[in-house]
């Protein structure tokens, strides 16, 4: 059964979160990102996307890239956007949207759960994608962006979270977009027991909702520095990348569309009767 460890994460200052908030870093161009990062030093997109501090022209897979989101984290870090907390916690993240609200447990997922399948995939990676947010653990030694897993309805785990966001959150925004964002820190320790023996003693799996490739890379990055370590034991900080994980059955799973250029020899109709049987 999945690990899923508390950890002393750092938050955004709450008088700073809204603006600290941005998209994923895959989901919008350079081009983009400087024009929403514009007039806003605390947006997170100069750490996630840090090309957007430099010449236009830059290749986003160089060394200055990098080199320019570690000078943005610590920049973050040292001027306060972002807090540390002092122990380690667990999270409950909470998303609104189309009028629905999803909790979610953020905490440190298990590389080894990923590499025995106890974190399930369904899609491949893209080599580029990967290897470039691998770079970016890499060099900036910091999880920027969590990834989204799901996992079995657990009753609870339910009532834990139930009885968390009934205190008031220490982060509570609605974004540009319309979406709500809440946060609350669970940072007391007989829930922080429990919660850590419930993932990893009656939680059968996780699955990947979002965010193959920053799994794939936070494991790779794992793995390089379980190998560099004579005295590995398994409960280093690099065996462990930040998710957020939500019941399976507070999810909407909204349409997604891709476009095919090929049927690989089938007919239109023998085509669809493929996808009918998986």
């Amino acid at each position: 059964m999945p690990v899923l460890k508390p950890f002393k994460g750092y938050r955004a200052n709450p008088e700073l979160a809204d603006k600290v908030a941005c998209r994923p870093y895959d989901v919008l161009s350079s081009e983009e990102a400087r024009e929403e990062a514009k007039g806003n030093p605390f947006s997170f997109l100069h750490v996630i996307k840090s090309e957007i501090d430099l010449p236009e022209n830059i290749d986003i897979h160089t060394q200055p890239v990098y080199d320019k989101a570690i000078e943005n984290l610590k920049k973050f870090i040292t001027e306060g956007t972002l807090v540390q907390d002092n122990k380690p916690c667990y999270y409950v993240y909470a998303q609104t949207m189309f009028g629905k609200t999803q909790y979610g447990i953020v905490g440190g997922a298990f590389i080894e759960d990923y590499e025995n399948n106890l974190i399930k995939k369904h899609e491949l990676t893209r080599p580029d994608k990967e290897e470039d947010r691998m770079i970016h653990i890499r060099e900036t030694n910091f999880n920027a962006e969590p990834v989204f897993f799901a996992f079995p309805d657990h009753k609870e785990i339910d009532i834990i979270i139930e009885d968390v966001i009934l205190l008031p959150p220490v982060v509570d925004f609605i974004a540009v977009d319309g979406i709500g964002h809440q946060l609350w820190v669970v940072d007391n320790e007989a829930k922080v027991e429990r919660l850590e023996y419930l993932f990893k003693n009656e939680v059968p799996c996780l699955y990947v909702a979002d965010g193959h490739h920053r799994t794939a890379a936070a494991s790779r990055v794992g793995a390089e520095k379980r190998a560099k370590n004579p005295n590995h034991t398994g409960t280093e900080e690099y065996n462990f990348f930040l998710s957020v994980n939500f019941p399976a059955s507070q999810l909407r799973i909204i349409d997604y569309y891709r476009l095919l250029i090929d049927l690989n020899g089938l007919s239109t109709s023998e085509f669809v009767e493929k996808l009918k049987t998986g």
